[in-house]
């Protein structure tokens, strides 16, 4: 038992180790080539999990071999218009000015319920209001509204508010995050400042947010209940 566990930790770091470096992205994001990386990844790491009889190393070597391949085409893509159209393939129109391009359509084997489910999920029932839809590489659809149905912004009711970057976590479960006191520009004496105000220390806060203008909210951790 206690040779499967250990078998299993290392398959685990090395997966995670190879997803890593092929980059962050969420599964709807995926390039083909990467899908299909990953895919064969989670196929070769149960190998070895499921036979004990099998080297680990069987199982470690083709995940880590898969791992360079895909980096080495990633750089090569980079540089490449032509092998980047080639694996990763190109945009297509879908909806140009409110009316459906049925020919990509086609090509694309999508049905109009398959348009009208991307569409609604971005707020949009008619397809009259689309000046633009767009099939991305990674198989989503993304949508440009004709501008007399786009909201209207601050900009164009001539509102001139200053822009502001959005409050980070400065404590996390009564841990103070170094990192986010640097990006809102402020220091550890603005820090016990601020929890002084609210007669608290660093442990007793379960989220703390800050922002550059020394605004801040406190959530303090709940107290557990005595029985």
């Amino acid at each position: 038992m206690s040779i499967v566990l250990l078998r299993s930790l290392i398959l685990y770091i090395v997966v995670i180790f190879g997803i890593r470096l092929m980059g962050k992205r969420q599964l709807g994001e995926l390039q083909p080539s990467e899908l299909v990386i990953t895919i064969l990844i989670s196929n070769i790491a149960t190998l070895p999990l499921e036979n004990p009889d099998i080297p680990l190393v069987i199982g470690v070597l083709p995940i880590l071999a898969l791992v360079c391949y895909e980096v080495i085409m990633s750089g090569v893509t980079l540089k490449s218009l032509r092998m980047r159209r080639l694996i990763s393939g190109r945009p297509k129109i879908l909806i140009r000015d409110g009316k459906l391009e049925q020919k990509t359509l086609k090509e694309l084997r999508l049905s109009v319920d398959d348009i009208m489910t991307s569409l609604r999920g971005n707020q949009i029932f008619d397809i009259s209001q689309v000046q633009f839809a767009i099939m991305e590489t990674t198989g989503t659809i993304s949508v440009y509204q004709k501008s007399s149905y786009q909201p209207l912004t601050q900009k164009d009711v001539s509102l001139q508010n200053p822009s502001q970057d959005p409050p980070v976590a400065v404590i996390q479960d009564g841990c103070i995050m170094q990192h986010a006191l640097e990006m809102i520009q402020q220091n550890s004496n603005w820090l016990e400042q601020k929890l002084a105000e609210h007669r608290l220390t660093a442990e007793q806060v379960f989220l703390m947010l800050g922002d550059t203008d020394g605004n801040c909210t406190i959530i303090p951790k709940e107290q557990e209940k005595k029985s």
